[in-house]
């Protein structure tokens, strides 16, 4: 069985879901993610992104954030498995 393919948050599309491997940001950054809710096996879906893609809005623990791409790039998600059609 493969091991399923982690990828930055900033990659997640409006709709789509994951759950939180790591936080790669250090100091500062990593410590206000990690008490926003980014831990490992948080769950977040992806709710919108602005019309530039930056920020994006999502929701993690019942809650709505958004998200600078350059704070989301540094959350490694495994996005959840879309149900067969």
């Amino acid at each position: 069985m493969t091991q399923p393919q982690e990828i930055p948050l900033s990659r997640l599309q409006p709709g789509e879901s994951g759950e939180v491997v790591r936080v790669s940001a250090t100091g500062p950054i990593r410590q206000r993610l990690l008490e926003m809710g980014f831990i490992r096996g948080a769950k977040l879906r992806v709710e919108k992104l602005a019309p530039m893609g930056d920020p994006m809005e999502l929701v993690i623990k019942g809650y709505h954030l958004s998200l600078r791409r350059e704070e989301s790039a540094c959350i490694l998600v495994v996005p959840a498995a879309v149900p067969a059609a």
